[in-house]
């Protein structure tokens, strides 16, 4: 199958939905399907406001069909919701053509952080983008719920996956090799600097040992100014940072507003246990809860991040690699495949078409 990925998020850029897209692009073509990746390297840009490190399109559109022209997708999959995914669906609108998008991100919740724009605003534009889909490819199950409550349709839940070669299991922490000598517990944090990630109730909690921080952003300045105690490391190759994360003996995800997570399931399937608030991403990422309560089987989460962290140490490094095993690409891309549609395809009334299965 000739498959079509339109994304504003991409290689340079450094997040999850990069790494989600690369790895499931990958897949997909080991699985035999041909994909074409439209992405902002391929157009003039410009820095996204606010947000450091994201170049945006400038004016895509007669480039987008120019490329869509050209490779006639048999499936087409808006994969976000910036100048690009604008641009393939108003090509799609405009050919009546069926397309599948995805909600990776809950920029609402981005927007409101960064500028207080209020979030049924945020929302109603994230609903209209969505809206002629004929599938919403969301994360989890209480995303998908959240987006159902708020008035969207079509929603499918589409999993994610993890390298388990690339970030090997250990069975106790190493020294990562750039630190030195550092005092144990050693707690981790991985992703964007970003207003969204709610970083500084990591930084703020009283917790022994050493905290580090794996990333860069917006808000990077700022809270090292406020907070020189912390490790600050940068931006890793991934080789390093599979590394990074078997030294540390807790990974603490403090976010309240991400879809999923990946990096909560790479760190465990370096062995590391995770601590997290009881959010979208992290419910179904750590799994299911103890027999005592005390924990989930990934990790454990509490409204207290401190007692989440601290439960998280008592979690086997064994117990984390199992459930990171749960999640692969090989699974991700064959559900992902499943559920694409053919672009040309006779349309519903309403705009909207059916949603059929895709051989794989």
């Amino acid at each position: 199958m000739k498959i079509t990925i339109v994304t504003d998020a991409w290689l340079p850029q450094v997040n999850g939905v990069v790494t989600t897209l690369v790895e499931l692009v990958r897949e997909l073509r080991a699985t035999g399907h041909q994909v074409q990746v439209i992405d902002p390297g391929q157009f003039r840009t410009r820095p996204c406001p606010g947000y450091a490190g994201i170049d945006l399109a400038i004016a895509p559109s007669r480039g987008v069909t120019e490329k869509l022209d050209a490779f006639l997708p048999d499936a087409i999959h808006l994969a976000t919701e910036g100048p690009l995914g604008w641009a393939a669906r108003r090509y799609c609108i405009k050919r009546k053509l069926a397309f599948t998008t995805a909600f990776h991100t809950k920029f609402p919740e981005i927007v409101h952080a960064a500028i207080k724009v209020p979030l049924r605003f945020g929302y109603a534009v994230m609903r209209h983008f969505h809206a002629p889909s004929s599938g919403v490819m969301v994360p989890t199950p209480s995303v998908l719920e959240m987006l159902r409550a708020r008035g969207f349709a079509n929603l499918r839940e589409w999993t994610h996956g993890v390298d388990t070669g690339l970030f090997e299991f250990h069975p106790v922490a190493r020294t990562y090799p750039g630190l030195g000598e550092v005092r144990r517990p050693v707690s981790l944090f991985v992703g964007r600097v970003s207003y969204e990630k709610n970083i500084a109730a990591f930084l703020k909690m009283p917790f022994p040992g050493t905290k580090i921080v794996c990333g860069v952003g917006p808000v990077e300045a700022q809270l090292k100014a406020q907070h020189p105690e912390v490790r600050w490391v940068g931006l890793l190759p991934r080789e390093e940072l599979a590394k990074l994360y078997a030294s540390a003996d807790v990974f603490v995800f403090p976010s309240l507003a991400d879809t999923f997570g990946l990096v909560m399931v790479e760190a465990m399937a370096c062995g590391t246990p995770v601590a997290a608030f009881p959010a979208d991403g992290p419910l179904t990422v750590l799994g299911r809860t103890r027999e005592d309560g005390s924990g989930s089987l990934g990790g454990a989460m509490h409204e207290d991040l401190q007692k989440a962290c601290f439960a998280a140490l008592s979690v086997s490094r064994f117990d984390a690699r199992e459930r990171a095993l749960d999640f692969s690409w090989k699974q991700a891309a064959h559900l992902f495949a499943d559920f694409l549609v053919p672009a040309r395809q006779a349309r519903a009334p309403g705009g909207n078409a059916a949603v059929v299965t895709q051989p794989s």
